[in-house]
């Protein structure tokens, strides 16, 4: 069961690997949005949350590539929003305010979810306590929608919804490969648009041109990774990076400072060999060594 500090607003059946039971001690607060009201094509990554959770439990605690336990880096999982089904708007703000509490308690919040409209409630809490965040966005698609099938809240606009919202350029999008005409229109005039393309811009161009002390938020949509590799996620797109690239690109925010980061669109049903849960776990797991 979740703390008094989050009672009310999030559950948990079984917790992350190497979870710590102290919250005073935790620098980052784990939980999970399971929602995909929105989704387009395929729904299923409501599932998300417990599931990857449950394939965290196939890993070390320590990683290889970071020379670094989970040990020496406490983290605390709240457990999983309770949406309110049916109700977007509603749901939306339970996330809102889950994510407040944790950010007003001076902790990184780390979000599975669910669709990419969830990263959209996570990131305003953020901006309240941070205004001049910086948001990096891994995904295949560019999510820079005015609206889907006239709904201006959809996992199609989760990045228009934010970058609407931030001074031009303020919002860096890599590993894009799937975006309509006005989308990219709309990124060439408000984001730093780098298609096709992670680990290297990532390395070479975004990192080197932000402060070293500018809050960051990383968002990372599932499917940035080619099918190959996470083949359980509601739009798969040909053509994308491998899960070495992902993990490589988490591991590079490592020293920053990263204020919100959340991993999203994995849906489990649709990979019955479960390597997406369990990529979705250690690139958690390496988020949490890199920057918590």
């Amino acid at each position: 069961m979740a703390t008094d500090a989050f009672a009310g607003l999030a559950d948990l059946r079984s917790g992350f690997l190497g979870a710590t039971g102290d919250l005073e001690r935790a620098r980052g607060v784990l939980f999970g949005a399971p929602m995909d009201f929105t989704v387009s094509y395929r729904p299923g990554s409501r599932l998300a949350p417990q599931r990857v959770r449950e394939a965290s439990d196939v890993l070390e605690e320590y990683s290889l590539a970071l020379d670094a336990d989970l040990a020496d880096h406490p983290f605390y999982d709240a457990g999983d929003i309770a949406p309110a089904f049916g109700n977007v708007e509603r749901s939306l703000d339970r996330i809102r305010e889950m994510a407040r509490r944790v950010v007003e308690m001076g902790k990184v919040p780390l979000m599975i979810g669910g669709e990419h409209l969830v990263t959209w409630p996570v990131f305003q809490a953020v901006r309240e306590r941070y205004p001049d965040v910086r948001v990096i966005h891994l995904d295949a698609h560019a999510d820079l929608r005015a609206d889907y099938l006239g709904e201006r809240l959809s996992h199609a606009t989760a990045l228009r919804l934010v970058a609407d919202e931030l001074p031009p350029g303020r919002v860096f999008q890599l590993g894009i490969r799937s975006a309509t005409r006005d989308e990219v229109a709309y990124a060439r005039e408000r984001t730093v648009f780098h298609p096709g393309r992670v680990l290297e811009p990532l390395r070479a161009e975004v990192l080197p041109a932000l402060d070293g002390d500018a809050p960051i938020y990383v968002t990372i949509d599932i499917d940035v990774c080619d099918p190959a590799f996470a083949p359980g996620t509601g739009t798969p797109e040909p053509g994308g990076i491998t899960s070495a690239e992902l993990l490589a690109a988490i591991r590079a925010f490592g020293g920053r400072r990263v204020v919100g980061f959340d991993i999203v669109e994995i849906a489990p049903g649709l990979d019955p060999t479960e390597r997406t849960v369990v990529l979705g776990a250690k690139a958690l797991r390496e988020a949490i060594l890199s920057f918590c």
